[in-house]
């Protein structure tokens, strides 16, 4: 998993409360096996039409935001099922920071593990840096997970939580599996003292 330290980028706007995983990713582009490609289904019911045209108004239509790797939302982002893609298809679109005033607990868990980092601000000032990023060209803020700081460059700045053990996680880049291998000679250790029985060993899959 990529290491989140400090990141500096646009910001895009996305206007609305309770938006569920299957607004971030429908149902019908979920039959994919890899965690890549989700990106261009991202929003699509929201982006596109029934004939697949791209609705002009959508927030990530207007080229001011083509560059964005930064979204504020309404509360309660990632509401919804638990599909882990939603967090793919954020992710593979481009996007680094998610900000919104609540985040759903299974989205919140799914981000960690795949480096996606939630800012949680109050709602007065998610609703300032959303009114800022539709009146001010190339908005941009940068976000400090070591200081824990989200600032731009007109005169905005805050401070949002994150526990220790996220912010641990985030910063060096480990998802399960990196926290499993920082054990790996403890295991190995481990797995020498107790080797599998023969018979184990010797178990094949059965002919049909």
């Amino acid at each position: 998993m990529q290491p989140f330290r400090k990141h500096t980028g646009v910001v895009a706007p996305l206007d609305r409360v309770n938006v569920d995983t299957d607004q971030i990713i429908p149902k019908q582009f979920l039959k994919r096996i890899e965690r890549t490609g989700f990106g261009q289904f991202l929003f699509y019911d929201w982006r596109f039409s029934l004939e697949g045209q791209h609705i002009p108004h959508f927030v990530l239509h207007h080229p001011r935001y083509k560059e964005a790797t930064i979204l504020i939302a309404g509360k309660n982002f990632g509401c919804g099922s638990s599909r882990e893609h939603a967090v793919w298809a954020l992710a593979d679109y481009g996007f680094r920071v998610i900000v919104a005033s609540s985040f759903a607990d299974i989205f919140a868990n799914n981000s960690l593990k795949n480096g996606l980092l939630l800012v949680c601000l109050k709602e007065d000032e998610v609703a300032e840096i959303t009114r800022r990023a539709h009146e001010i060209e190339n908005y941009q803020l940068t976000v400090d997970l070591g200081t824990r700081t989200i600032a731009d460059s007109h005169g905005f700045s805050a401070m949002f939580h994150i526990d220790d053990f996220a912010h641990h996680c985030l910063l060096n880049g480990l998802d399960d599996i990196g926290l499993t291998l920082r054990h790996e000679s403890a295991i190995a250790a481990y797995e020498a003292k107790h080797p599998v029985p023969a018979e184990m060993r010797a178990i094949a899959p059965t002919s049909t």
